[in-house]
């Protein structure tokens, strides 16, 4: 019995000495944390008042947040006692099962570096890539994050999408739209052609260089299908879309 209070006593003394180390691990994790928001904050403002390029700049910030976080770690658990050599040890011994397990983290992370350095696309651009289609709202450590037409978020992983084939929507200012409109058979499609070409030169957002062009893509018994191909910046491409639609359709119920 006095073997059991003697062990009973010595757990609880060495209980009661290691509540200052986890009340000190607390407060230290409080202030990293702390810390760490306000060093994101002042490297936000930095970056921005230098105008560095937020594709670049959202990238760093993310590295930098998660190499502070780590460093946090080690040093709690240093003052936990745990001795950061161990840490070496576990991870000589698990490196390989860490590769292993981590092997599309490291390819999303190698992804996003080449996105970075070669610029496919930048924060703000609209692409087309994995299926998807959305601006370009941020590019993080291991995915890219878009917003697609219906407000949905999108994150997509930077290794495939590196990998695979991304169509930049945005990056050049002004977009050819060919717009397919089909009209049933009429008397006089020239007249139809030119009616419409006269609207089209007479809208101010259609650029008239290149000039716009009005083809027949398929010609059948009772339908015609038109390939209306015009101009226009990339900010006014749906506008003009709904435009040319409507106007055929007019033009077309009066002939």
């Amino acid at each position: 019995m006095n073997k059991l209070d003697n062990l009973l006593t010595r757990y609880i003394e060495n209980f009661i000495a290691f509540i200052p180390e986890v009340v000190t691990s607390l407060i230290i994790l409080g202030l990293g944390m702390w810390v760490i928001k306000f060093l994101q904050k002042l490297a936000q403002k930095i970056f921005v008042k230098n105008k560095i390029d937020p594709t670049f700049s959202s990238f760093i910030l993310d590295v930098l947040i998660w190499g502070l976080r780590i460093l946090l770690f080690v040093i709690i658990a240093s003052k936990l006692g745990i001795q950061t050599s161990s840490f070496v040890a576990i991870i000589g011994a698990m490196s390989l099962a860490i590769g292993l397990s981590l092997q599309g983290s490291l390819s999303n992370f190698a992804g996003g570096v080449l996105i970075i350095l070669f610029k496919p696309f930048r924060i703000g651009d609209v692409i087309e890539a994995q299926g998807e289609t959305g601006k370009v709202l941020a590019i993080h450590i291991f995915s890219t994050q878009i917003v697609n037409y219906q407000n949905n978020i999108i994150y997509i992983p930077n290794g495939v999408l590196s990998n695979g084939k991304i169509k930049n929507i945005t990056q050049n200012n002004l977009r050819r739209a060919e717009i397919l409109v089909q009209t049933n058979l009429i008397k006089s499609t020239s007249d139809f052609i030119e009616q419409l070409k006269v609207k089209l030169d007479n809208h101010d957002m259609i650029i008239s260089q290149p000039k716009p062009r009005i083809l027949i893509k398929e010609l059948l018994d009772t339908k015609i299908t038109y390939n209306v191909q015009v101009w226009v910046e990339n900010d006014n491409y749906n506008t003009v879309c709904s435009f040319v639609l409507l106007k055929a359709k007019e033009i077309t119920d009066s002939l």
